[in-house]
């Protein structure tokens, strides 16, 4: 396991040691088995922060979801069902990127 590259939190110290296996465990720590659907989100968190320079809040995170895949895939219930409880922190924590600001 990756616990020691990680912060109290389970977020990833360095995004730049991301890679597939370990968004893969860092998403089984939190009971998420990751889809194709869940990858495609994950690709996208990721694009955003080599864009921006920043993990998004639930908000821009939806708009750019929205200006990329559609509005469906950028809905509440949609982000809900796949990452629950709080869409933009999980996606951000799997991603290997940043706590997003204003998540709790």
């Amino acid at each position: 396991m990756i616990e020691s590259n990680v912060d109290k939190d389970g977020f990833l110290l360095d995004h730049l040691q991301w890679n597939h296996k370990i968004a893969e465990q860092l998403a089984m720590s939190e009971g998420i088995e990751l889809t194709d659907e869940h990858w495609q989100l994950i690709h996208l968190i990721r694009q955003f922060y080599a864009e921006f320079d920043l993990s998004p809040a639930m908000r821009p995170l939806a708009k750019y979801i929205k200006l990329h895949l559609g509005a469906e895939c950028a809905s509440s219930i949609y982000l809900m069902q796949l990452f629950p409880q709080s869409p933009a922190k999980y996606l951000a924590k799997i991603a290997g990127l940043p706590r997003p600001e204003n998540c709790l």
